[in-house]
């Protein structure tokens, strides 16, 4: 999956670094062991709502407090919640610790929502797994939006406090 991500990166021309660390599964040991990367450091969070008709790849600032009931107000959305680790897989084909925007290429079928904190396009660098959780990539927010622009998923700005 990880070779998936870099051959699509760099058929976009986008440029990144890659640093390699210990194993990390929460946001806060995300963080931790790269906090000396430049820019903002992200998490991914895979929701459902409540009648399990959408999916969404929320992805926002490490440090931000996500209210569901605040994002599910935004999109229009019933009641949202955390999905399993099966439909994770199903979807996007990565395990939980290793979903990342870039896991979308993995939906052939376009059925997941990218949920994106506005914050994070600012332009700003962006750092994210590459569906791998011993190893971080950093990106431009220019490289970013051009991602952005060259999927088929739907993406939608959220903001969260």
């Amino acid at each position: 999956m990880k070779k998936d991500i870099y051959k699509k990166l760099d058929e976009l021309n986008i440029k990144y670094k890659i640093l390699k660390h210990k194993e990390v599964f929460t946001a806060d040991e995300f963080y931790e062991a790269t906090k000396d990367m430049p820019g903002y450091h992200c998490k991914n969070l895979f929701l459902k709502n409540s009648n399990k008709s959408k999916n969404y790849l929320l992805v926002a600032k490490h440090d931000k407090n996500v209210n569901l009931k605040d994002i599910k107000a935004q999109i229009g959305s019933t009641r949202l919640s955390f999905d399993s680790p099966e439909n994770l897989y199903e979807l996007l084909k990565v395990t939980p610790g290793s979903v990342n925007p870039f896991s979308i290429i993995n939906d052939v079928n376009s059925k997941v929502e990218l949920l994106i904190d506005s914050d994070l396009l600012n332009g700003e660098n962006l750092n994210f797994h590459p569906s791998i959780n011993t190893e971080t990539f950093n990106i431009s927010g220019e490289d970013f939006n051009k991602f952005l622009e060259h999927i088929n998923n739907n993406v939608i700005k959220v903001n969260i406090i």
